[in-house]
């Protein structure tokens, strides 16, 4: 069963625990480039660097050294909140559609209240 995620492609999130994590500086924050459900991880952009060697080939014609991000389980990960910017958890409140009138679930900031989604 594929877990859902609290997560989302271009969420801004914070790094709570790991190598990446340093509260003095802003490398702990990074832009959500990919994430994988069926794993429960996410690959964050600049974070969880990890250097490859690799022989010259198709894709890369130099070869060498080349540096990618790794993905990072989504429980190290915590949003960013866009409004307030400050680390948050991730609630769901109840919005009114205005073009049809059903109520829909968004995801929302639990300390400001703002809808982030």
């Amino acid at each position: 069963m594929i877990a859902k995620l609290h997560v989302k492609k271009n969420d801004i999130v914070k790094i709570l625990s790991g190598d990446n994590k340093d509260r003095r500086d802003k490398k702990s924050i990074g832009k959500v480039l990919k994430v994988f459900p069926e794993k429960s991880t996410a690959i964050v952009e600049g974070i969880n660097l990890q250097t490859r060697h690799t022989k010259p080939n198709a894709t890369y014609p130099q070869g060498g050294r080349i540096t990618k991000e790794a993905p990072v389980h989504v429980s190290k990960l915590m949003v960013v909140c866009p409004k307030c910017g400050a680390s948050t958890r991730i609630g769901h409140k109840m919005v009114k559609e205005e073009n049809t009138g059903k109520l829909k679930s968004h995801r929302a900031c639990k300390k400001c209240g703002e809808v982030i989604d």
